[in-house]
């Protein structure tokens, strides 16, 4: 059974023509590098709360099944997990992000990566908000990224936000809309 995506448009926020690049923090700047499980947002050490089993798993799978696919699909690049990154003046951490076969070689080693990764999986956690992630979401967006996945495993269901809107996944098949080419999996396959 393929999965029909339900358009959202109504979610998304005024988009700008071009991300604007982040601002650039002074070198001595706490925030570049903030400390392993916290994220810099509106100028407070936040951390990041809530992860539980269902959390984790899914984590897991959605690192595995994009890793294995960037590799057989020959597209490469590099799928991480935790690894900060800045969007317009927050720095944070998503659950799991694709960096492009071109970015790795342009940057070969970062801290911080200095936008948003194109390609971000958030897992939610049972006491997240859904408006702090829609935000969380459009936040990426408007610092480069492409295409937010958020994974609510309790639920079973995957919103999938673009430029081009929101996209609510329940069962069967889902795909990446714009970054890693041809990647497809069952939704089960990401919370089992």
């Amino acid at each position: 059974m393929v999965a029909t995506p339900v358009k959202l448009p109504e979610l998304v926020a005024d988009k700008p023509e071009t991300p604007p690049k982040p601002a650039p923090l002074p070198t001595e700047d706490r925030s570049m590098n903030p400390p392993e499980g916290m994220e810099w947002v509106d100028g407070q050490l936040i951390e990041k709360t809530g992860m539980t089993f269902k959390h984790g798993l899914a984590q897991a799978n959605l690192a595995s099944l994009w890793r294995n696919y960037a590799v057989s699909s020959g597209q490469g690049g590099k799928v991480l997990t935790e690894t900060p990154c800045r969007t317009q003046n927050q720095t944070r951490r998503p659950d799991v992000s694709y960096l492009t076969a071109e970015q790795v070689d342009e940057l070969d080693d970062f801290v911080v990566f200095p936008q948003s990764f194109p390609l971000i999986g958030e897992i939610v956690s049972p006491d997240d908000p859904a408006e702090a992630l829609f935000a969380k979401a459009n936040e990426y967006l408007q610092s480069g990224c492409e295409e937010v996945w958020l994974l609510y495993p309790g639920a079973q269901i995957v919103i999938i936000v673009t430029q081009e809107g929101w996209s609510i996944f329940h069962a069967g098949e889902i795909s990446t809309q714009v970054i890693l080419h041809g990647f497809n999996t069952l939704i089960e396959a990401l919370f089992t």
